[in-house]
């Protein structure tokens, strides 16, 4: 694990902190191909590039966010603002999360994916790629 990120996980409270590292663990898992870095303050993995998701501390618990997950059609996930293609999941423990699920997720961002990484190029507007 990078230094930034044991930062970012050993930071949290006892049980966000398990959280964080089953994440970690379970994405640096499907994505070992992808570069991992803190970005906008939280851990986040790309690939070419491209965010592809991400966690955070938020007032509602741990946030596992992916990029696309909007077009993943997985009724656990839930869309965001609408602006973007974004959808999240939010943790209160680790026993919440679903091993299973989340593989099936992180294995559609694989597949999934918008143009994140060209947004100010193309103007504000989305492209899907892949």
């Amino acid at each position: 694990m990078s230094k930034d990120i044991l930062d970012y996980n050993n930071s949290q409270s006892f049980e966000d902190k398990a959280i964080c590292n089953l994440l970690y663990e379970q994405i640096n898992k499907a994505l070992p191909e992808a570069e991992k870095k803190i970005w906008h303050a939280h851990p986040v993995w790309f690939l070419d590039g491209n965010p592809i998701v991400g966690y955070s501390k938020q007032k509602n618990g741990i946030r596992l966010m992916f990029w696309s997950g909007m077009d993943f059609d997985e009724p656990a996930l839930q869309p965001g603002t609408g602006k973007f293609k974004d959808a999240s999941i939010f943790y209160k423990s680790a026993d919440q999360i679903q091993i299973g699920n989340m593989a099936h997720w992180l294995e559609k961002s694989k597949h999934i994916q918008w143009d994140y990484k060209n947004l100010v190029k193309n103007r504000g507007r989305l492209n899907r790629i892949r």
